[in-house]
């Protein structure tokens, strides 16, 4: 069996793992296309709930804006609540990835 987590590299950003593969995908033994495929959709589960965090966090977000009355930290607050919306935008991109055999 051979080790999948050297087929992913951890993005930061996301807070997830995302695939990483060196090679032509065809290339890869089938066991090891197996194997990555079912780490993939063991990942690719998980997405929805990151989601679900980072709307938390907009909706503290947006709360703390809705109150703010200084101007730079209304910006700041603003520039957040877009960073972590890209966040959202880049996770469902890759939950809508497929490997393909």
């Amino acid at each position: 069996m051979c080790t999948v987590k050297r087929y992913f590299t951890f993005d930061p950003r996301l807070k997830i793992d995302v695939p990483y593969l060196a090679g032509e995908w065809t290339a890869y033994p089938t066991q090891t296309q197996e194997a990555i495929l079912l780490e993939w959709e063991r990942i690719r589960g998980a997405i929805p709930d990151r989601i679900g965090e980072i709307e938390k966090e907009i909706e503290e977000l947006q709360s703390s804006l809705g109150q703010e009355e200084d101007f730079e930290e209304s910006c700041r607050l603003n520039s957040e609540i877009s960073e972590r919306a890209s966040q959202i935008n880049d996770l469902w991109i890759w939950y809508r990835t497929t490997l393909e055999m």
